[in-house]
């Protein structure tokens, strides 16, 4: 527990906000107390994070304190803020760019081998603003981590193939997963970090490669093939977690390669749409340099990609033939999802994989009010942020869609599901396989 006494409201003994724990992983819950206030006071509990792209995000709840002149987060209501009423982990989920900020920010952890580092403080009345102007009362700096104590990191270069492997702590091996992140590109490894924490081996993938020399079909072929002959990795036991682009992808090689194989799947607002050739799903909005008609904008010019989605998925065709999927598949879906037909997507398959005796591999989670970007638990919810056209270079701001709340409970929620299916499938030798 880390606490700093700053200054006092009235008084001879300071308040003291505590939070505990102090240094834990970012899908754990904390709890945050202060103490030593005068009884029926109100506080503003404020909470601040200075991300690895030099920008500030924030969020903040109104507080009374008791007879005891306490505030307990997880136990006490909030009359106002970022958030409002019993929200244990409110100043995390409800974060967003301080005022002033870039327009389109998303918070994303870069090094894993780094904790987010988030001060916590309290101070006098329900102020909105003015924070980081304003003396708090007490302050706690607290560290997120992606990455437990034990978990080996180890840079993947070869054969075509850019990634991270993360090996969890212990004897091994392990059952392991390839991670395959959406159509923005890039390395991101703090989901494989976090997955790694939990007693999976995970291969954080970067597949979308301008060299021409490594096809994209082909490396992620050989990534899969990486992962599932690394000695501290049970060969048997090797599935995919997708996002977006990701688990197009994940659906169409869990029914369609030869080589992949997957024990068992995690795919998170993704569809059934063929890939063809180095499809990359961004270039199918694109059409001889000019956008298609079905790309619409909102009333802030935010991007909306659901009828580009619905239009290539409409297309028989365009179909992967899902009832050749053999193994336990898990659909994580938002119901308010702006950028893809997820949604009817995971209808039409559960369709399709029932009309040949397979629906039972099947699991829908779907939320309501629930957007694209369903990402690991506490995570701030990102209903527009920037984004690069694949095709154009061109830089858009996206709408994903959720609401806050919600949002940021299906991600709570999808979470505890998505490590429960996994424990279930790649660590229990009572799971049968389909035949073929």
């Amino acid at each position: 527990m880390i606490s700093r006494q700053l200054s006092t409201m009235s008084g001879t003994v300071p308040p003291i906000v505590s939070v505990v724990p102090s240094r834990a992983l970012v899908d754990e819950k904390i709890k945050v107390l202060v103490e030593n206030l005068p009884p029926g006071s109100p506080v503003t509990l404020h909470s601040l994070h200075h991300s690895e792209d030099r920008d500030y995000w924030e969020a903040y709840g109104h507080y009374v304190s008791d007879h005891r002149g306490t505030v307990s987060v997880a136990k006490d209501l909030s009359f106002g803020g970022t958030y409002t009423g019993k929200e244990a982990m409110g100043l995390l989920w409800s974060m967003h760019p301080v005022p002033g900020s870039r327009k389109g920010l998303r918070l994303r952890k870069r090094d894993v081998c780094s904790p987010m580092l988030v001060n916590i403080s309290v101070h006098s009345g329900h102020i909105a603003e003015g924070f980081r102007q304003q003396p708090p009362l007490a302050s706690a700096l607290i560290e997120r981590w992606y990455m437990a104590p034990g978990v080996q990191r180890i840079s993947i270069k070869e054969t075509g193939v850019r990634g991270t492997l993360f090996i969890p702590p212990g004897p091994g091996p392990f059952p392991g997963l390839l991670d395959l992140w959406g159509g923005g590109g890039g390395l991101l490894e703090y989901r494989s970090s976090l997955i790694a924490s939990h007693g999976f081996a995970s291969l954080a993938l970067e597949y979308l490669s301008s060299d021409d020399q490594y096809p994209l079909f082909s490396i992620i072929e050989a990534a899969f093939s990486i992962l599932k002959d690394h000695p501290q990795v049970i060969p048997e036991r090797v599935g995919i977690f997708g996002l977006s682009l990701g688990s197009i992808l994940t659906i169409f090689f869990t029914a369609e390669s030869a080589v992949i194989k997957p024990f068992c799947c995690v795919c998170i607002s993704g569809s059934h749409i063929y890939p063809s050739g180095k499809m990359l799903l961004m270039c199918a909005v694109t059409c001889d340099g000019r956008k298609l008609n079905k790309v619409r904008l909102d009333e802030n010019n935010h991007h909306i990609w659901r009828d580009v989605g619905r239009a290539i998925f409409h297309t028989p065709s365009n179909q992967v033939d899902v009832g050749k999927v053999n193994c336990p598949m898990l659909l994580v879906n938002g119901l308010d999802d702006q950028n893809w037909p997820t949604v009817e997507s995971a209808e039409d398959m559960a369709e399709k994989m029932n009309a040949v005796g397979k629906g039972h591999l099947l699991t829908r989670l779907e939320y309501p009010d629930t957007g694209h970007l369903i990402e690991p638990p506490f995570s701030p919810h990102f209903r527009a942020t920037n984004f690069i056209v694949e095709a154009t270079k061109e830089k858009v701001i996206m709408l994903w869609g959720g609401q806050t709340k919600p949002h940021s409970d299906a991600q709570e929620d999808s979470w505890r599901k998505i490590l429960a299916f996994l424990q279930h499938h790649l660590y229990s030798s009572l799971t049968p396989k389909v035949k073929l």
